[in-house]
């Protein structure tokens, strides 16, 4: 998979981030890029003096502090990271606008992880070796995230990681910004079960440990805590893959109440077009009183599928870029006035924003920017302007956070259905489920 970049439309978009490994932002929406760290005296180094704010050899001086951001920018999962990127670079810019973190402003190395795990690992050893930089935001699939995870704990890294995956894991390493699988599996079982009047259950994915382990989830929750239902197919397919012909004729012969879609990356594309020229349709499943309902194509891959092609279709997700509050209004008018208004916002680029600024409060709670000060301040940091609404991160280093369902629309854009009355509490280890 390393060298595929997808789509080809979108190529220049990736190159324009690739070709910029370390930046300084400190610009947002128009305004004038700020002094540079030669001419620009830091207001709080008397408060906050670099040999206080950091005892472990970071990256960070009397004016700067350097950050790694670690993503696809190529190959099959280009089409969903891409979009953390864009968030991330976002919240940093806006950032150093307001001042910086303790006083100093925020330089970006940047990292393509290349759609390929070993490649992965291989740059997290540079970021924290040899850049030394204060944290990592990045990954995606659960596969990146395994790949790196030893290698931060080795060197007692910090990595802020954005995507909803399976759970079954909590490091003093990481902070999850997603959602965890009984905040967004669950739920979206739950509502197909008695909104939908759901009974069977046709489970699909891409091959690779998240989508395995959260169908393992919803395999044991549907045949354990749902009465009378049952699952009636599992079936998996390697990234990148592209006809799932096959597989329709199979769906269709057992024609189960929801099929169940963890399909990630470019292979959504191939997987929507495909259902769509086969007339499994929003609409033609609705004539069947059935669904598909995925926990895995955001408004990212929407823009590469084209929302004709998955419309009437459901999703769970905490966040949907049509959510209406002023927290997200302000975050949606930034993104695009950074990006293009053209750009689209999903739900792990929404969570990959939620990444530095958590990372800032965290830093600016303990005064310093050596991780054991991170992990000991991380836990209860608030974030009341996150644009999926308030968040808060809990000692297990995920975050409370509402589930939701919204419906496909053609425009690629989300109708919100519904939403949890209250803010779920993060189980990573939930009994009964392992």
């Amino acid at each position: 998979m390393q060298g595929q970049t997808f789509p080809s439309s979108g190529t220049s978009r990736f190159k324009r981030l690739l070709r910029r490994p370390v930046e300084t932002l400190a610009l947002t929406l128009g305004l004038s890029v700020a002094l540079s760290a030669t001419e620009w005296v830091n207001p709080v180094l008397d408060q906050f003096p670099t040999e206080k704010v950091n005892t472990t050899n970071l990256a960070v001086t009397d004016n700067t502090v350097t950050v790694g951001i670690l993503h696809s920018l190529t190959g099959t999962m280009a089409i969903s990271e891409t979009g953390s990127v864009e968030a991330e670079r976002l919240a940093i810019a806006q950032i150093n606008e307001a001042g910086g973190v303790l006083g100093r402003q925020i330089r970006i190395i940047t990292e393509d992880g290349a759609s390929d795990w070993p490649t992965f690992a291989e740059r997290s050893r540079k970021l924290l070796i040899n850049d030394r930089v204060a944290a990592v935001f990045g990954c995606w699939t659960s596969a990146s995230r395994k790949a790196v995870l030893p290698i931060f704990e080795r060197h007692n890294g910090m990595l802020y990681y954005p995507t909803f995956y399976e759970g079954l894991e909590a490091s003093k390493n990481v902070i999850y910004t997603g959602q965890e699988a009984t905040q967004q599996v669950i739920f979206g079982l739950d509502w197909a079960y008695n909104e939908k009047g759901a009974r069977t259950f046709y489970l699909i994915g891409s091959d690779y440990i998240w989508p395995r382990t959260v169908n393992k989830i919803a395999r044991i929750h549907i045949e354990r805590h749902l009465e009378d239902a049952r699952v009636v197919g599992e079936d998996y397919f390697p990234l990148g893959h592209t006809n799932f012909n096959s597989l329709i004729n199979r769906v269709r012969l057992r024609r189960p109440d929801v099929i169940y879609s963890v399909v990630v990356g470019g292979s959504n594309v191939a997987w929507y077009r495909q259902l769509n020229a086969a007339g499994i349709t929003g609409e033609s499943l609705a004539r069947n009183n059935q669904i598909l309902l995925t926990i895995s194509t955001t408004e990212d891959e929407l823009k590469g599928i084209g929302g004709e092609n998955a419309a009437g279709f459901y999703a769970c997700m905490k966040y949907f870029q049509s959510l209406d509050n002023e927290n997200n209004k302000a975050f949606v008018a930034a993104f695009k006035a950074m990006h293009g208004e053209d750009s689209v916002i999903g739900d792990v680029t929404q969570a990959a924003y939620l990444g530095p600024w958590l990372w800032k409060k965290a830093v600016e709670a303990g005064g310093s920017f050596d991780v054991a000060s991170l992990q000991k301040h991380s836990p209860g940091i608030e974030f009341h302007e996150a644009p999926e609404g308030y968040v808060k991160i809990h000692e297990n280093h995920h975050l409370w956070s509402r589930a939701r369902i919204g419906r496909i629309l053609p425009n690629g854009q989300f109708e919100l259905v519904t939403e949890s009355p209250e803010l779920i509490e993060p189980d990573p280890f939930p009994e009964g489920y392992q």
